[in-house]
Order: structure tokens, then C-alpha cells, then sequence
């Protein structure tokens, strides 16, 4: 079987792709409107893409004819961004924050989730979420009326107290790994684990 994605519609390319590609990690975006409205959005576009500097990349979904949402909105105007990762007792409150509330009303209120102050932004983290990357924009591409991709840099993570041991800069998740998003409405646990360690070159 071949099938060529380009003589597809786009939410059919959509559909089959994100059903392949999996898993992946989800970024529970968190951003500030020019009025002081927090707003919280997942996004499963989303990954780290290097550390020196230490990038991460999100994949922002705009409206039918360009009209940006809340997120792309937020950190157009202020730079700043937090990525939260949630483990999977909060993905049933994680999945609540993508549902379509009006720009002036911030889900984190709406659905009475608490914020912690960022440390390098000002943009809050979600209190709750075990991780999260404090982000400064650094560029957007635009790919058309309805896709950008934007880069930022990563300038601060706030953890849960005993997740990092910062000696040696090792995390212990405990067994509680982070969600990740497999298509439509279903996500995963990552629960087997195995160790692949990369052998020499033979001879």
C-alpha cells in the first residue's frame, strides 16, 4: 500500500498522520494575554529539539482563515510561554483546558486550577504539574493560514520537590511518567519500560 498524503484533504492527512506517528509528548501550554488573563492549552505538536541552546518546539493550529488562538495570540504579544507536563491523573483536567472558552476567560480559573509564580518568566505554571519549562519565544514560522511552528527557548524548569536530584542532575519519575498522546481522543501510559544500551562497533 502507498498512498500519496498529498492528494489527501488536510484532516484526512491529519487523521492518518497523527494515528502513526505516536507516541507524543504533550505540552500543556500556559500563556498571559496583554490583559492579565492566564490562559492553559495542550498541545501534542510539541518536543524538545536541543540544549545548547536548550529549544523546544510547539506546533500551533490557528482558526479556519488565520485567526490565531489564545495561546499563539498570548505569546505574540508577551514572548513568554510555560510548557507543564502532566502525568496521567491530570490528563481528565488537562484535556478540560482544551475545550473553546472565550479569549477574556482563562481555564485555569474557569476550572479552578492553581498557579504557581515562574521563576524566569512571567508567565505562572500550573501548580499541580510535576514539571515545567519556563520558555522565552525565539522565532515563529508561518506555513500557512492555519499552521505555525514556533521555537522558544528554554530558560527555566521548576520541578515537584524529589523529582530531580540536583547533584547529579538525575530525575526519578517514580513510575509516574508523563501522558502521551496517541490519536483522536486516546492517550497512553508509559508503563514497560526497557534499557537499550547502544553497543561498540563490532571488531
Amino acid at each position: 500500500m502507498s498512498i500519496d498524503l498529498s492528494a489527501l484533504p488536510p484532516a484526512e492527512r491529519y487523521k492518518l498522520l497523527t494515528a502513526v506517528v505516536i507516541p507524543r509528548p504533550v505540552a500543556w501550554v500556559t500563556t498571559v494575554s496583554a490583559a492579565g488573563v492566564v490562559n492553559a492549552a495542550p498541545y501534542s505538536f510539541f518536543n524538545l529539539f536541543g540544549q545548547d541552546p536548550a529549544l523546544v518546539i510547539l506546533g500551533l493550529e490557528h482558526r479556519a482563515g488565520g485567526q490565531p488562538k489564545d495561546t499563539t495570540r498570548n505569546i505574540r504579544e508577551t514572548g513568554e510561554f510555560v510548557v507543564n507536563i502532566a502525568t496521567p491523573e491530570l490528563v481528565e483536567t488537562m484535556v478540560a483546558t482544551a475545550a473553546s472558552y472565550g479569549a477574556d476567560t482563562g481555564e485555569p480559573e474557569a476550572l479552578g486550577l492553581a498557579l504557581a509564580p515562574s521563576a524566569q518568566v512571567a508567565v505562572p505554571r500550573l501548580a499541580d504539574a510535576p514539571v515545567a519549562l519556563e520558555c522565552r519565544r525565539t522565532v515563529a514560522l508561518a506555513f500557512s493560514a492555519e499552521r505555525e511552528i514556533l521555537v522558544g527557548e528554554a530558560l527555566g524548569l521548576a520541578a515537584r520537590d524529589g523529582l530531580i536530584d540536583t547533584a547529579r542532575n538525575h530525575v526519578d519519575w517514580g513510575g509516574a511518567f508523563p501522558v502521551a498522546r496517541l490519536f483522536a481522543d486516546r492517550y497512553a501510559r508509559l508503563v514497560e519500560i526497557e534499557r537499550r544500551s547502544i553497543p561498540p562497533v563490532p571488531g
